[in-house]
């Protein structure tokens, strides 16, 4: 089901909680979320639509051909490649914002089916996760 945007920056500062499966529903509704606003953005957490729960979806372009992936409990285990950057997010208002990235992430994560995995990410995908993750941490940009 699609949301609505959580434009509140104190609600949005909050640390996101482990998610489990009783929050499988919240996953598919942040998946809508993002698909319903795929022209303007590329990636969501769940407090964007205001649940606090370490939930990620984004466009994910490293495979072959771009597809949506959905995160649970996403957790940046490795980093490399720092550099400065500038990100604008649908939740707040007012355009890019300074931040730092790296260029290649290693994300342990949590999939729909509750399995675990770990995958290495870079590039525009990286960027997007890093994004994600903060949000789930409570920083804003």
């Amino acid at each position: 089901m699609i949301k609505e945007l959580m434009h509140d920056p104190i609600f949005l500062a909050g640390k996101s909680e482990i998610a489990t499966k009783e929050d499988l529903q919240v996953a598919q509704d942040l998946l809508d979320t993002l698909m319903a606003h795929r022209e303007s953005c590329v990636g969501m957490a769940a407090n964007m639509i205001g649940v606090r729960k370490r939930i990620i979806a984004f466009l994910d372009e490293s495979g072959r051909a771009p597809t949506y992936t959905v995160m649970l409990n996403p957790e940046i285990i490795k980093k490399d490649g720092e550099y400065n950057t500038k990100e604008s997010c649908l939740s707040l208002l007012g355009g890019p914002r300074p931040c730092k990235r790296y260029k290649s992430i290693k994300v342990k994560y949590q999939t729909t089916e509750l399995q675990t995995r770990i995958k290495t990410y870079t590039g525009w995908t990286a960027q997007i996760i890093q994004h994600e993750i903060d949000h789930c941490n409570g920083i804003l940009i």
